[in-house]
């Protein structure tokens, strides 16, 4: 089997207009849609997060991928590694890496055609599951009223309802409740995060305090500031969360001052901000950063990359949990098949997909039911792309004007003069 043809196609999915410390979601959220297909006309999918910068990588590793064998990603990433060009996080929420994705996007798509080769799901490919199902956290955000998007194949009702957390009300913590109240009886969530960063400290901290209070201690609860705060606000606040968090994802920037956080506190830390790479692990350890490390096979680049992070957690005693980015139903498949496939991904996983709900590209999308995906079965990703709603996507982003993400030119247009700081409180 060999590589015939590589499709990368941008697409644009409504998103609702959700805050986050660096700004405002724009009305619609920009993936990357890899198709490889083998000389044999099978099709494997991968997905990633949309931007210019990462379509341009992959355009530029196209022609070196043609005629190569799937099987082979050894020696295909040894020569991808000699074009890749150094790139940097960023200090946004979200990584800016195009290489980690590009990387990612191939591996995904190719795990995908080697398991359709021989008739085995991914999750086989990657040692078999360990869980046939795989929990998911319901993912709050305080947000502006209504749902993104306006050139979409349906308006997600849900979406467009969650508005009791929209900004002007952000000040009654029954708003967030209220959100929660909405995910957890259409989708059956067993655990709450909250996406912080968006308003003052204490804001944040009544909404949890109201989210204990509404769903008692037996609905773990995280909360993610991105990163925003500085130590001691991230102190004064944790102390206030003391028996009550889960954990307490990315309050303060850097290693260093996480560390500061983790001692002063009775709270496990996570992170999916300070520790991002391999070459960031002995740091970690050095300043004991976390305890919990977000796995993201987007920004990890893929599937045996984040198989290494958790053998990783395994010997340094780091829990995993799993991180998110808006996005479509390929993604969510990919994320299933990973953690089905890892022991000690022992805690619920981010998605933001009840956000896009209404608006995938699967013949058949995933359910979420009982605050779970259970794992598909057929072989590869055990799903089918609708290429007519992929179309679709794509004229979106043909239509929206939109190449790369940029939550703080958005913020400014609902207030002007808005500019992200990398610090706030």
């Amino acid at each position: 089997m060999r590589i015939r043809d590589i499709h990368i196609s941008p697409v644009a999915v409504p998103d609702p207009p959700l805050l986050n410390a660096a700004g405002l979601h724009a009305p619609y959220a920009l993936r990357l849609i890899i198709e490889i297909v083998s000389d044999d006309g099978i099709s494997g999918w991968g997905e990633i997060p949309g931007s210019e910068a990462t379509r341009a990588a992959l355009e530029q590793v196209r022609g070196h991928l043609i005629g190569r064998d799937p099987w082979g990603l050894n020696a295909i990433f040894a020569e991808l590694e000699t074009l890749a060009n150094p790139d940097d996080r960023g200090a946004t929420p979200w990584d800016q890496r195009a290489w980690v994705h590009v990387q990612s996007a191939i591996e995904v798509a190719c795990y995908d055609l080697m398991g359709k080769s021989v008739g085995r799901p991914v999750v086989d490919l990657l040692g078999g599951a360990v869980r046939e199902r795989v929990p998911f956290a319901a993912y709050l955000f305080y947000k502006y009223e209504g749902a993104g998007g306006e050139f979409g194949f349906g308006r997600d009702e849900a979406a467009s309802g969650w508005a009791a957390a929209r900004q002007e009300a952000a000040l009654d913590p029954a708003g967030i409740v209220a959100q929660a109240q909405a995910m957890i009886e259409r989708y059956g969530f067993k655990s709450i995060k909250l996406k912080g960063g968006a308003f003052e400290p204490q804001v944040e901290v009544d909404s949890i305090l109201a989210l204990r209070e509404a769903f008692g201690p037996d609905v773990p609860l995280r909360l993610d500031p991105n990163a925003i705060w500085r130590v001691d606000t991230a102190i004064a606040a944790g102390e206030q969360l003391e028996g009550v968090l889960e954990y307490y994802e990315d309050p303060v920037r850097g290693q260093e001052n996480m560390g500061s956080v983790a001692r002063a506190l009775d709270i496990p830390l996570a992170t999916n901000m300070c520790t991002t790479s391999f070459d960031d692990l002995p740091g970690s350890i050095a300043h004991q950063s976390e305890a919990i490390i977000l796995s993201d096979h987007h920004f990890w680049g893929g599937f045996r990359a984040s198989l290494d992070l958790a053998r990783f957690c395994a010997v340094f005693g780091r829990g995993m949990s799993m991180h998110s980015n808006s996005h479509l139903g390929i993604s969510l498949a990919a994320m299933v098949h990973l953690a089905a496939a890892v022991p000690n991904l022992t805690y619920d996983c981010d998605t933001h997909y009840p956000w896009q709900d209404g608006h995938d590209l699967l013949v058949e999308p995933l359910q979420i039911e009982d605050g779970a995906v259970e794992l598909p079965r057929a072989p590869g990703l055990g799903i089918e792309v609708d290429r007519d709603k992929l179309a679709q996507l794509g004229a979106n982003y043909l239509a929206c004007g939109l190449t790369e993400r940029d939550d703080e030119t958005e913020m400014a247009k609902v207030q002007p003069g808005w500019t992200f700081q990398a610090t706030r409180w």
